[in-house]
């Protein structure tokens, strides 16, 4: 069956797409929670042209956040914390942290899109990774320094 997507799935489409899946997932979970509409032969030119406007938009889209990628690659972050004696944080990095400092330098982003490999809890410097999209994951360097 033919379906429409209005909402991104993940690891099945983007919203604007036409796919092609089981009758079942369609009729049972597609459609009726609302991530689907089925594409008929009396609607499929309909479909077919929105399909050809968002991915004018997509591209459009994709250009802006690759160029936001490279812009967020060039950043270094300087964190001031308070340190224990032994090097360790009283406290540890969080998300929104790293929100907060990069919309000091007209970055914005949400808190769900900054990934951690492991949670920040000394000083030192570590790699942030930044989910733009699902290709585009740029890195950055954030610098955990000791408050003087």
């Amino acid at each position: 069956m033919k379906v429409f997507l209005k909402n991104d799935i993940p690891r099945i489409g983007m919203a604007g797409e036409i796919i092609t899946v089981e009758d079942g997932y369609a009729r049972n979970y597609l459609i009726p929670r609302g991530f689907g509409i089925e594409v008929t032969t009396a609607n499929e030119k309909f479909y077919a042209v929105r399909e050809r406007h968002l991915e004018k938009r997509k591209e459009i889209v994709e250009s802006k956040t690759s160029m936001l990628a490279e812009r967020i690659k060039s950043i270094k972050l300087i964190l001031k914390k308070k340190v224990h004696d032994d090097g360790k944080l009283y406290g540890s990095i969080s998300p929104s942290e790293i929100v907060d400092e990069l919309a000091k330098v007209g970055v914005n982003i949400a808190k769900n899109q900054v990934i951690f490999d492991k949670s920040i809890k000394s000083e030192g410097t570590f790699d942030v990774t930044i989910k733009l999209t699902s290709r585009l994951q740029p890195h950055i360097k954030v610098a955990v320094v000791p408050v003087k």
